[in-house]
């Protein structure tokens, strides 16, 4: 498990650099196994940081799948892709790095009723991030064909707190992720135009 101070959400992609000895641990054991595609758990570090450990970490997290990894001098660079979603049922120890025993979610269903929903999400989101200061992210990024991805993809795009993210990440149902993503949107532009004074 790799508790870190963002969330993942399933088919974006994330990379990482690792230098902690038990976390080059957990990466030396996947990297030794004969199957290929070998995954590792992310969860928010909802208190504390992500370095040296005794932090509270969110019970719904985001399996990873390794895609690349590159040595430096001391460290590793990482990079994966989320998954499936799961729920923590118990946390089963820190040595030589931190376990989990998981329940995968199921995966969120779409439906062509809510293609009305998408686009909304997706033009919110757009003008979003095309008007947020300082905003590292492609206003014209290209989404996923596949609808479920694309509504995940949305929900990374949008310029959003951990905490909001991960209320996303939560979801239940697609319908109830859309909503979630169009509101949370909508509040951070009013937001940012009260702040900017537009």
């Amino acid at each position: 498990m790799f508790p870190l101070g963002s969330v993942l959400f399933p088919g974006v992609p994330i990379q990482l650099r690792v230098f902690e000895p038990r976390y080059l641990t957990l990466l030396g054991r996947l990297l030794d196994e004969d199957e290929p595609g070998f995954e590792f758990g992310v969860v928010l570090i909802e208190r504390g940081s992500e370095a040296g450990g005794g932090d509270q970490r969110a019970s719904v997290g985001t399996m990873a799948r390794l895609v690349t990894a590159a040595a430096g001098a001391d460290d590793l660079f990482i990079v994966g892709v989320g998954t499936r979603r799961f729920t923590v049922e118990r946390w089963v120890g820190e040595d030589p790095y931190p376990r989990a025993e998981l329940s995968i979610l199921p995966d969120l269903e779409w439906s062509e009723k809510l293609e009305p929903l998408r686009d909304q999400a997706e033009a919110a989101v757009r003008r979003l991030v095309a008007r947020a200061a300082g905003s590292q992210v492609d206003a014209d990024i290209e989404l996923s064909e596949d609808p479920v991805a694309a509504v995940w993809q949305l929900a990374a795009l949008a310029p959003l707190g951990e905490y909001d993210r991960y209320n996303l990440l939560r979801s239940t149902t697609m319908g109830g992720l859309l909503r979630q993503i169009i509101d949370l949107t909508l509040e951070a532009e009013e937001l940012w135009s009260a702040e900017s004074g537009d």
